[in-house]
C-alpha cells in the first residue's frame, strides 16, 4: 500500500521545465503534471493508429474495389455472351421447328469451395456459339442454293414434248429436245422458277421472244416463244416473279412455252424440278 502511495505521488507530482533564452539572464520555469505528459504521449500514439488504421483501410478499400471492377467486367462479358447464345439457340430452335427443307430455306434469317470459373465458361460459350454460328454459316449457304435451284412449273399446262430426242413437230426431222413444251393460251403468265438475274431478254429466230435467266451455282433457265417479255437485262427476279407473257413467236404450230434448264452449261431433264420440294 505504502509502495501505490509512492507511485501516485511520483505520477502526479509536477515535472518543472527551464526555458533559458540565450543572451538573457532570466529563467522561465513551466511546472507540468507528470500524469498531462503522459496524457498528451497515449494521444499521439492514439493518433499515429489511427492514422495507420486509415491508410491500411483505404489500400485495402482501393484494392477490393479494383477486385471488384475487374469480377464485373468479367460478368458483363459473360452476361453478353450468354445473351449471345440463347438468341443463337432460339434462332435455331426456330429453324428446326419447321416441317420441312422449303420451310426451313424459305424463312430462314441470316440477320452469355464453390467459386465458378469464369474465363472457363466464357471459353466455352464462345466456342459453343462458333460451332452455331458455323451451322447457320452452313444453313446460310444451302439456303442460297435453294433459292437459285428452279423448282415449281413456270406455267400451269400440259406437257406436249419432253426432253430428249424428239421428231420436230413442224418439219418432222429428227432433234435432240433441250427442254420441254407446256400447252397454254395466248398471254399467260409466265413466272420465274428461281432467284436470279436476266441475262437476255429479246428475240431470237426460231425461238421467238424469249427470257434468260441466270441463278448462280451454275442453273440457267430459258423461257421461249413468248408473246412479250416483260423484264430487261440485268434486272434481279425473284421466284415466281412475272417476266413474260406466253406466245407463239419464232417457230411453232401454236401457242406454248418451251422452258429449259441448264447445269454447268449443260441442259438438263427439267421434269424432276418441276416438283415443289427439291
Amino acid at each position: 500500500m505504502y509502495k501505490l502511495k509512492k507511485s501516485l505521488s511520483k505520477i502526479l507530482s509536477p515535472i518543472t521545465i527551464m526555458l533559458i533564452p540565450h543572451g538573457r539572464t532570466k529563467v522561465y520555469r513551466l511546472k507540468i503534471p507528470f500524469s498531462f505528459i503522459v496524457l498528451i504521449v497515449c494521444i499521439w500514439l492514439v493518433f499515429n493508429l489511427y492514422v495507420f488504421s486509415v491508410a491500411v483501410n483505404t489500400a485495402e478499400y482501393y484494392m477490393m474495389k479494383q477486385k471488384f471492377s475487374s469480377i464485373m467486367n468479367k460478368f458483363n462479358e459473360l452476361r453478353s455472351t450468354i445473351i449471345s447464345l440463347k438468341h443463337a439457340e432460339e434462332e435455331l430452335n426456330r429453324i428446326f421447328s419447321l416441317k420441312s427443307k422449303k420451310e426451313i430455306f424459305e424463312n430462314l434469317k441470316i440477320q452469355p469451395s464453390g467459386d465458378i470459373n469464369i474465363d472457363e465458361l466464357k471459353k466455352l460459350s464462345e466456342e459453343t456459339i462458333n460451332s452455331v454460328n458455323e451451322i447457320k454459316k452452313f444453313l446460310s449457304e444451302q439456303q442460297n442454293i435453294y433459292k437459285s435451284t428452279p423448282l415449281g412449273w413456270p406455267v400451269k399446262g400440259e406437257i406436249t414434248s419432253f426432253f430428249g430426242k424428239r421428231e420436230h413437230p413442224k418439219y418432222g426431222h429428227e432433234e435432240f429436245h433441250t427442254g420441254i413444251d407446256l400447252s397454254v393460251s395466248t398471254g399467260t403468265e409466265v413466272r420465274a422458277t428461281a432467284e436470279g438475274i436476266v441475262v437476255f431478254s429479246g428475240y431470237q429466230a426460231g425461238n421467238g421472244n424469249i427470257v434468260m435467266l441466270k441463278h448462280g451455282y451454275g442453273f440457267t433457265t430459258i423461257y421461249a416463244h413468248n408473246q412479250k417479255n416483260l423484264v430487261n437485262v440485268g434486272q434481279k427476279i425473284k421466284r415466281g416473279d412475272i417476266i413474260a407473257l406466253s406466245g407463239s413467236t419464232g417457230t411453232t404450230t401454236g401457242p406454248h412455252l418451251h422452258y429449259e434448264i441448264w447445269k454447268d452449261n449443260t441442259p438438263v431433264n427439267p421434269l424432276p424440278y418441276l416438283k415443289e420440294e427439291f
